[in-house]
């Protein structure tokens, strides 16, 4: 099951939304910048099925 939330890039404080595979569980993934193109790690927490948090860092 998946489930979108808006996150904020931490390069040009814009927000986009991204897709999360709640079934996965906690997850840690690089996704680009939908608007400017910048690699995101995504720290996500997932609680009984839904989403609790999700972190955006710049990609190291």
């Amino acid at each position: 099951m998946e489930e979108s939330r808006r996150v904020d890039c931490p390069y040009c404080g814009q927000r986009f939304y991204v897709f999360v595979d709640v079934s996965a569980g906690n997850q840690r993934v690089i996704e680009d910048c939908q608007i400017c193109c910048q690699p995101i790690e995504l720290r996500i927490s997932i609680e009984d099925g839904e989403i609790e948090e999700i972190l955006a860092d710049p990609a190291n």
